[in-house]
């Protein structure tokens, strides 16, 4: 079954549109005109919002694709709980776009707004261009991000990627905003181009950083030099952050790329 959904001319297209419904159960469980998003503080039937067309039809949710067509940044939510199936962004996504998922697959061909992947428990995100804050971390008050699954960037990341970790693959292509993989605990965390302040009280798991790294904390140890095969790369090793009492981490800093103190 595939379903096209296309952003509607809207009066006032700032106005946030929380859409948790847009996953592939949904579609599998409903006729287009039960299924009810909100558009500001007012619940709307889909149609309201988007062109709706339908093709096809499903046995399962991996049988469901979702393609979500216009600029839709200040559409949330998408995605969330998502078990199965695929939804194609063509455009840019708002925030907390994958939220909890544990499997499919999405796939932003733009911008992704913050939070993309926020807590996610597997499956796995591609988003084409950048993405906002808290790529793959936990909520306010959480104590776990990503625990599973895997996101890919292929532009650049703002603050807090993969705060609080706990497992998966996170790994951005561009450039990171401050303080990725702080509170990490478990999982991968792998940035190609720079970042500042990486991986601020780890407890565990592993960050590869092939730029620039400003401002490695001082509670982290230097420890050796390793060549990493993958990469064809030379890492300097720091291990930590014995800021906490279980500093099991490990960030790995291209060596001719790295400006530390």
């Amino acid at each position: 079954m595939k379903i096209e959904l296309t952003l509607k001319p809207r009066k006032n297209p700032f106005i946030p549109v929380e859409a948790e419904a847009i996953t592939p159960v949904t579609f599998l469980e409903k006729e287009a005109e039960e299924i009810k998003i909100w558009g500001g503080n007012r619940e709307k039937n889909i149609s309201e919002i988007f062109e709706v067309k339908t093709s096809g039809k499903a046995d399962s949710e991996k049988d469901v694709e979702i393609e979500i067509n216009g600029n839709c940044f200040f559409v949330k939510r998408v995605g969330e709980y998502m078990k199965d199936g695929k939804i194609t962004v063509n455009g840019n996504i708002g925030m907390h776009c994958g939220n909890f998922m544990s499997g499919g697959v999405i796939e932003i061909s733009g911008n992704s707004d913050s939070w993309l992947g926020r807590e996610m428990k597997g499956g796995e995100i591609i988003c084409r261009r950048n993405t906002g804050h808290y790529c793959g971390s936990g909520y306010r008050g959480e104590k776990t991000g990503i625990l599973g699954g895997k996101i890919t960037v292929e532009g650049n990341a703002g603050d807090f990627i993969g705060e609080f970790m706990a497992g998966g693959e996170i790994i951005c292509k561009g450039s990171a905003g401050s303080m990725p993989g702080a509170e990490m605990l478990k999982g991968g965390l792998t940035i190609y181009g720079n970042t500042d302040t990486p991986c601020a009280n780890m407890r565990g798991g592993t960050c590869y950083i092939l730029g620039e790294a400003k401002d490695i904390l001082p509670t982290f140890k230097k420890t050796e030099s390793v060549f990493n095969p993958d990469f064809k790369k030379e890492f300097i090793v720091y291990e930590g952050d014995y800021a906490n009492r279980s500093h099991k981490g490990k960030i790995f800093v291209a060596k001719q790329d790295r400006k530390t103190k």
